[in-house]
């Protein structure tokens, strides 16, 4: 198992170097989930102002015209 892990004298390196790759995945992860939760958040505010300003109109259908 010793032998596993030293990778033939090279060990230091190769696990530093999958540490450096999981740690900038982990990074990039949270970066990407706070940045949905931002979008989110913005979307929601920007439905709300929007619903606020123009509020929907009620569909009235005149047959007189289409006969």
């Amino acid at each position: 198992m010793n032998e596993f892990f030293s990778m033939g004298g090279y060990g230091s390196y190769i696990w530093a170097s999958y540490g450096i790759a999981a740690l900038a995945m982990i990074v990039l992860l949270v970066a990407t989930l706070r940045g949905l939760r931002q979008s989110k958040t913005e979307l929601d505010q920007l439905e709300t102002v929007l619903k606020a300003r123009r509020p929907r109109r009620a569909r009235t259908t005149d047959r007189s015209q289409t006969s």
